[in-house]
């Protein structure tokens, strides 16, 4: 019996809608009051949160930097300024003229920190420099080097040392001849009924460098097989 898959309903998931859907409820509000009407009353909440989103992001990826805290409290500021204005604490039918500044000004702050967060790279580390390498003269030279003994200078050997090599060398005798190779019976039986049948063919005994090719065996093999068979 297959698993059915159901759809999950995280309670997590479900308070961060309703929140941002609050909040950017009272957003477009507080816009409207302020003048801002049609679209651009629901262009201002998107352009919170998105800032807001931008700027946490790079805290993520990035880790802390003054720019990025900077833009995510100013995008906090601007959400929770906004819920906090629509909670009757401001008269939203003839809003201050500080709120109407503020509401005015709000996109070419928004695009500054947006600009700043997409195209600003994080700095890089630099590079240690190195240790700088002592230079050592000749007169600071390790102890154990000025505790070794001087080199001892080789002595010219006598003229006899040559002659005595050249003795020796002329009475050693001549190295011993190499032995023939061991031939097995089996591959000498099989070498005789070639030759035999070389003979038959052509009147004439096997010769080495046929018998070589005939049986695939190296040259030393074959003139100890050839003189076996002679």
């Amino acid at each position: 019996m297959g698993a059915r898959h159901g759809l999950r309903v995280d309670a997590v998931l479900v308070q961060a809608v309703i929140a941002g859907a609050l909040s950017f409820a009272h957003l477009h509000d507080l816009a409207a009051a302020a003048g801002q009407d049609g679209w651009k009353a629901w262009a201002y909440p998107v352009s919170v949160d998105l800032l807001l989103v931008a700027a946490w992001r790079r805290l993520r990826s990035e880790g802390p930097s003054r720019l990025a805290w900077c833009w995510f409290l100013v995008a906090l500021f601007a959400s929770l300024g906004a819920n906090v204005a629509t909670a009757g604490f401001l008269d939203l039918t003839d809003p201050p003229a500080l709120l109407r500044l503020g509401v005015a000004g709000w996109p070419a702050v928004a695009f500054l920190g947006g600009t700043l967060l997409a195209h600003s790279a994080a700095a890089e580390p630099q590079p240690l420099p190195q240790a700088p390498v002592a230079e050592t003269s000749d007169a600071e030279q390790p102890a154990s080097d000025a505790l070794r003994p001087p080199a001892m200078e080789a002595m010219p050997e006598p003229d006899v040392v040559p002659a005595l090599a050249t003795d020796h060398a002329a009475s050693a005798p001549d190295p011993a001849p190499a032995a023939a190779p061991l031939v097995p019976a089996v591959l000498l039986d099989h070498a005789r009924k070639v030759a035999d049948e070389h003979h038959a063919r052509t009147g004439a005994p096997i010769d080495p460098d046929t018998l070589r090719s005939r049986l695939g065996v190296p040259p030393h093999l074959a003139d100890a097989i050839a003189a076996h068979l002679a």
